[in-house]
């Protein structure tokens, strides 16, 4: 049994969290990104780092709303999860997921919702860099591990180190594709793209980058997002790579690294 309290329940206990960690609806509800949330759930409690989730207070931060062009359920949404955090009195959110990252960061300010946000690979790494977090040896030693850089995170927010510092720590080889960092090729997945099918074209975007991926010989391809590896995964599949390719997300290799 994980221990993950709610912010109500610390609330009651008259408790505050250092941290609010913000699931997010993908790694709410999707089988494959849950195993993310889980895997960051487990490093935080192994760092026994004082945090809290909203459970059924939280609902999506709007980003596909707002994304597909429906600018009205967007702020109905952000409203409600501004008013939610604002009466927890949170000044700290961390997120698995760089679309909540970007949303909550960039767009709740003009709604009311003043927040410190941090993706949870910045947060890793300043966990590394207090001492808090040791990655030295392990079973990543020597792999080869490409990293797929999230618009929402990388080009958007111009975060691209802090992923690259946790990879090299497990003692792996980072190896780049050719687009990569501020010429990072898309998965294929943000702008709402990931809740219908693509248009006609010569190619799915998602195939492309995959391909990409492969060029380098990796042994892992690592991912920072949910819907990146959703992507990523399926493209590895069409590629008949799935049993020889693994994507996995930072907080995964973290947790498998420390074996927890």
């Amino acid at each position: 049994m994980m221990d993950v309290p709610t912010l109500a329940s610390m609330n009651a206990e008259g408790r505050k969290p250092d941290v609010l960690f913000w699931v997010g609806c993908s790694g709410s509800f999707d089988e494959r990104a849950k195993k993310i949330t889980k895997a960051f759930v487990k490093i935080l409690n192994h760092l026994q780092v004082s945090f809290a989730v909203l459970g059924k207070e939280e609902s999506c931060s709007g980003d596909p709303a707002k994304r597909s062009g429906n600018e009205f359920v967007f702020q109905m949404q952000a409203l409600k999860n501004i008013k939610t955090m604002n009466g927890y009195s949170i000044t700290k959110i961390v997120t698995t997921c760089p679309h909540c990252f970007n949303t909550i960061k960039n767009e709740y300010p003009d709604l009311g919702g003043l927040f410190d946000v941090q993706h949870h690979t910045q947060f890793l790494k300043s966990l590394l860099d207090e001492g808090k977090l040791s990655l030295k040896g392990g079973m990543f030693k020597g792999k080869r591990i490409t990293f797929h850089d999230p618009c929402y995170l990388g080009r958007a927010n111009k975060v691209y180190e802090a992923p690259r510092d946790l990879i090299k720590k497990l003692d792996a080889e980072l190896v780049e594709m050719k687009n990569c960092k501020s010429k990072g090729l898309c998965c294929g997945a943000g702008g709402a793209q990931m809740f219908k099918e693509p248009e006609k074209g010569n190619k799915d975007i998602n195939i492309e980058r995959t391909e990409q991926a492969i060029e380098v010989e990796p042994d892992i391809i690592a991912a920072g997002c949910p819907f990146c590896n959703t992507m990523m995964t399926d493209g590895v599949k069409n590629k008949e790579k799935e049993a020889s390719l693994p994507v996995k997300d930072i907080a995964e290799l973290i947790a498998e690294a420390k074996e927890l």
